[in-house]
């Protein structure tokens, strides 16, 4: 049985899999790593959802101030050998419950093109691609999503 855990970026167990998104990003945006690196630092990030199966951290994602209104999804990762069970989409679903929360009404975020897994991860999700924002405007490997939350 998968639990969900609420949390902070102070977390250890965060720690440990942003250890491991990190080394798959650096392969992916091989490059680029360094200019994606500088807006995905973890310190001072207050709404931390952590998956744990049998005590062990198996996945994680993060949910930040944006704007008004708008929370940015940050930091999602499944450990590999946990892929394909659902584990993200339902860290998704517990980070929007918790923005709706905290009276957000919308999430965006930005991943990469060669991000397959994330990209099919959002659009399965309801999530719409939208004009790349913020630092991301002018980057052509950017692919944003945007996703207005209903409260539940």
């Amino acid at each position: 049985m998968i639990l969900y855990e609420r949390t902070n970026s102070d977390n250890n167990d965060f720690h440990k899999l942003i250890k491991e998104l990190d080394a798959d990003l650096q392969i992916r945006d091989g490059d680029e790593h360094p200019f994606f690196a500088q807006f995905n630092k973890i310190d001072m990030i207050k709404y931390v959802v952590i998956a744990y199966e049998n005590d062990e951290a198996v996945g994680c994602g993060a949910i930040k101030h944006y704007s008004e209104n708008f929370m940015e999804v940050k930091r999602m990762y499944v450990s590999v050998n946990k892929r394909g069970l659902g584990i993200a989409t339902n860290i998704l679903k517990h980070l929007e419950k918790w923005a709706v929360e905290l009276n957000y009404t919308t999430c965006l975020l930005e991943t990469g093109k060669k991000q397959t897994e994330a990209v099919a991860l959002y659009l399965k999700n309801k999530y719409s691609i939208i004009p790349n924002f913020g630092q991301y405007k002018e980057v052509e490997s950017s692919i944003c999503f945007e996703k207005k939350l209903v409260a539940i």
